[in-house]
């Protein structure tokens, strides 16, 4: 079977753990090309170590996705490295503050919550596309989250960004379909990523709010990043798919 990735370069934000970390270690053993970003240096070059140690391709650019000139800087690292960009995983994000919307929320938590999760992929976007386009096409894919297609009380502003993030999505796969630029969304559950043990606390023999959240999911557990990354790789892989926010939420959806 063909190898889609093979001598293909990718680039990945929010990828020094998590979702991210994974999807850059299986498109590496994929025979990639991975430029691994965030703002994280340690954990960013630790992952690449990691890719390199198993024999695979790998640079770390350190970059914060709410700034335009350090997504830029991101997108001509790419192509300074490894000569084009095919496709891209747009991944980086951060939880937000929970709370009431007519008590708890501010402009700062807002304005925090969508530099980074709107703001970051629709710069992402900009730089990533053109360069894209010089190749004759590719594919990109953006974090959504379940929370991108349902509510819950005390997330508002995750889940307003996240809905955003959707809106974007689509529109850019509307503009860039017929120029062979195909843009889809992974919409995750509940993963077990250090963002959900910052969420609802360490996985331990009684912690209600977990059980709460693995609850909330009819599979009755809490997700694995593998479970999500190989979802990334098909919606990078597969031709025609675009325009789509695929859920990968262990039926949370479905209710």
């Amino acid at each position: 079977m063909k190898n889609t990735f093979q001598n293909k370069v990718v680039l990945i934000t929010g990828a020094t753990s998590g979702i991210g970390a994974t999807v850059a270690h299986e498109l590496a053993a994929r025979r990639a090309k991975v430029v691994v970003s965030g703002r994280r240096t340690a954990e960013g070059e630790a992952v690449v170590k990691a890719i390199q140690d198993a024999g695979g391709l790998a640079a770390f650019f350190k970059a914060d996705t709410s700034k335009e000139a350090d997504v830029k800087a991101l997108v001509d690292f790419t192509v300074q490295t490894y000569g084009r960009l095919d496709y891209a995983f747009n991944n980086a994000g951060i939880e937000s503050t929970p709370g009431l919307t007519s008590e708890q929320q501010t402009e700062e938590n807002y304005r925090q919550t969508f530099d980074i999760n709107v703001l970051g992929v629709l710069l992402s976007l900009k730089y990533e596309l053109p360069v894209i386009l010089k190749n004759g096409g590719g594919a990109i894919v953006n974090t959504s989250s379940v929370l991108g297609q349902v509510g819950v009380a005390g997330m508002g502003v995750y889940t307003a960004s996240k809905h955003a993030v959707n809106g974007l999505t689509r529109t850019a796969a509307l503009e860039y379909a017929k120029q062979g630029v195909r843009v889809n969304a992974i919409a995750p559950g509940a993963i077990q990523t250090a963002m959900v043990n910052r969420f609802v606390g360490e996985q331990t023999v009684n912690n209600p709010n977990r059980d709460w959240l693995a609850g909330q999911h009819p599979v009755g557990r809490i997700g694995t990043t593998d479970e999500v990354a190989h979802a990334v790789i098909a919606l990078l892989e597969n031709p025609f798919i675009t325009g789509t926010v695929l859920t990968v939420d262990g039926g949370w959806t479905a209710q």
